[in-house]
C-alpha cells in the first residue's frame, strides 16, 4: 500500500512569511499535510490553474481532501487552531489574540514585509526604492507599538503562546531583510527567542542566494 494522500495541501511560497506562518502551526500541531510551492514571486500565481483555486491570485492556500479552500493566511491559522492550545477557549483572550492579528495585517505587515520584498526581490535602481524611507517609519511604529505591549507581557495569544505570535513573527523575525533593525527592541528580540523554544518550531528558509544577494546589497 502507498502512503496515504495528506487530509491538508498547502499552496505558499517557502520564503514568504504569510505562508510560513500556516507552515509553522502545522509543524507545532504535529498535522499531516502535503506542500506544494509556489514562485509568488515571479507570476505563478497568475496561472489559470491557480486562479482557480483563489482568484485573488495570492498565497497561502488551504486546501481541504473533499476540495474545500481556504485563503488568508490569519483566517487558516484561525481554523487551524480551533480546540487547540494555539487559540484561547475565553471569549476576551480569544478577541485579544485576533486584535493582535488584525493588527499585523493592517499596521504591521504592509510596511516591514514590503520594505523585505522590496530590499530582496526588485533591482537596486527600481523606483520602489524611494518607498523604503516612509515603510521602514511606518514598521519602527509598528514595532514600537509591539514592545511596549512585550514589556509586560511574555506573548500576543494570551497568557501562553498561539497563533497571534506566530502571525507577528513571520515578518518581525526578519525585519532586518527590509532595512528594520530590532537592536531597539530588547522585549522583541526576547519573545523571538522565546518562539523559537517551542516545540516544533521551524524557521522560515532564507531567500535564494539572488534575493540574498540584493538584500545584502541594499543595506
Amino acid at each position: 500500500m502507498g502512503t496515504p494522500r495528506a487530509p491538508l495541501t498547502v499552496y505558499g511560497m517557502s520564503t514568504s512569511g504569510n505562508c510560513h506562518k500556516v507552515r509553522l502551526l502545522l509543524e507545532q500541531l504535529g498535522s499531516r499535510y502535503r506542500w506544494v510551492e509556489v514562485d509568488s514571486a515571479h507570476g505563478q500565481t497568475r496561472s489559470a490553474e491557480f486562479l482557480a483555486r483563489n482568484p485573488n491570485g495570492k498565497v497561502p492556500i488551504l486546501e481541504r481532501e473533499d476540495g474545500r479552500i481556504l485563503t488568508e493566511s490569519n483566517a487558516i491559522l484561525c481554523w487551524l487552531a480551533e480546540g487547540t492550545p494555539f487559540l484561547p477557549a475565553d471569549r476576551w483572550q480569544r478577541a485579544q489574540a485576533l486584535s493582535w492579528m488584525f493588527f499585523e495585517q493592517y499596521s504591521h505587515e504592509p510596511y516591514i514585509a514590503v520594505a523585505r520584498f522590496i530590499c530582496g526581490w526588485t533591482a537596486a535602481d527600481s523606483p520602489r526604492r524611494g518607498e523604503l524611507p516612509a515603510l521602514r517609519a511606518r514598521g519602527h511604529q509598528a514595532l514600537a507599538v509591539m514592545e511596549r505591549h512585550l514589556s509586560d507581557n511574555d506573548w500576543f495569544t494570551g497568557a501562553d503562546y498561539g497563533i497571534a505570535d506566530i502571525a507577528l513573527h513571520a515578518y518581525t523575525a526578519v525585519a532586518p531583510h527590509g532595512g528594520i533593525t530590532l537592536e531597539p527592541y530588547p522585549s522583541i528580540r526576547r519573545w523571538l527567542a522565546r518562539i523559537g523554544q517551542q516545540s516544533g518550531f521551524v524557521a522560515m528558509p532564507e531567500p535564494d542566494a539572488e534575493a540574498g544577494a540584493r538584500i545584502a546589497r541594499s543595506h
